[in-house]
């Protein structure tokens, strides 16, 4: 059998190979999340997420094409210097 690491990506688990945990990136290693990804990861709700990204010059929009993406990084440093949103 064989088996894939996903050590790469500081978890320890071995998954079979076929297993559908196998090409799945944990968030805290993705660069962009999608609002889903980005509410589920903060307990903000999709809401107040897309009112957020909306705003004139949000730092941590990226668009693709109409798609709206959330840099990671700068949505972590959005939340740890506002103490309210």
């Amino acid at each position: 059998m064989n088996v894939i690491s996903n050590a790469e990506y500081g978890e320890s688990e071995i998954y079979p190979k076929g297993h559908s945990e196998i090409g799945t990136i944990p968030i805290q290693c993705k660069v962009a999340l999608t609002i889903k990804e980005a509410a589920k990861y903060s307990n903000i709700g999709i809401n107040k997420l897309e009112s957020l990204l909306r705003t004139p010059r949000c730092p941590f929009v990226l668009y693709v094409g109409k798609k709206k993406l959330v840099k990671r990084k700068e949505f972590e440093k959005f939340i740890s210097e506002n103490i309210e949103i």
